[in-house]
């Protein structure tokens, strides 16, 4: 029974992305962002379970990798597609000789992206105590946020925000992609003792981490995710 409980752990990550990616196509981003949180905890704990129970298993492994697809990259690829989509469709301004109509199908390159950090994940050795490169779970919390805080209190109803803000988006976007590949090195939040020599950045990074959740609302995750790759870049030596 014990052997099957990391896996039962695991399948809920990708239940959780699924409902998270059917919030995103309805135009719900609060719960598509809750629900990928959600997510995010299962895939904390799925691991955790297994190391604890001596449980890992290659289907486990894989079985990991095909959840987080759905939740970390599907999920926010679905928010950031309804989002443009909606977003375009009351900025008429925008739809200019139809040239607009194509840009929100450009979201779903992040799902390609996140797929293929996945995959690079589970092939390199080097990644056992920190990352290189943006852990997909990072930038799905990231998008969720960013679009949740643009879009308002308003989820039923396209609500018309600046144009600037479509740009701002688009522009992100392969920057995010190129984030998840790169060979840049990120620390994980993994301690191997609880003191705070060798943990100088981890604390500090959840130190400082906390009054940006409390103080920025909607846009706390996302500023808190902004905050650990400028950290990472400044404190972490190339691998």
């Amino acid at each position: 029974m014990k052997k099957h409980l990391p896996n039962a752990i695991t399948c809920c990550n990708l239940i959780s992305g699924c409902i998270a990616t059917y919030n995103a196509f309805q135009g719900f981003y609060a719960y598509a962002l809750l629900f990928i949180v959600i997510g995010a905890v299962f895939d904390f704990f799925d691991g955790m379970t297994a190391r604890l129970l001596h449980v890992s298993s290659p289907i486990g492994k894989e079985l990991d990798s095909l959840a987080d697809c759905i939740t970390f990259g599907f999920a926010p690829s679905a928010i950031f597609f309804n989002f443009l989509g909606r977003q375009l469709a009351v900025h008429s301004d925008l739809f200019v000789d139809s040239c607009f109509q194509w840009v929100p199908y450009l979201s779903f390159v992040m799902a390609a992206f996140s797929a293929l950090r996945l995959a690079k994940f589970n092939l390199d050795e080097r990644q056992t105590t920190s990352f290189i490169g943006l852990p997909t779970p990072a930038n799905a919390l990231f998008w969720g946020s960013l679009i949740l805080w643009m879009s308002g209190k308003e989820f039923f109803e396209p609500y018309t925000i600046p144009t600037y803000y479509i740009y701002i988006v688009v522009a992100l976007l392969p920057l995010s992609c190129w984030l998840l590949v790169a060979e840049l090195p990120l620390f994980a939040l993994k301690f191997k003792t609880w003191g705070w020599k060798g943990n100088e950045v981890k604390y500090s990074f959840l130190i400082t981490a906390v009054p940006m959740l409390l103080l920025l609302g909607s846009l706390g995750l996302a500023a808190v995710i902004a905050w650990y790759v400028v950290l990472s870049l400044f404190t972490q030596k190339k691998a």
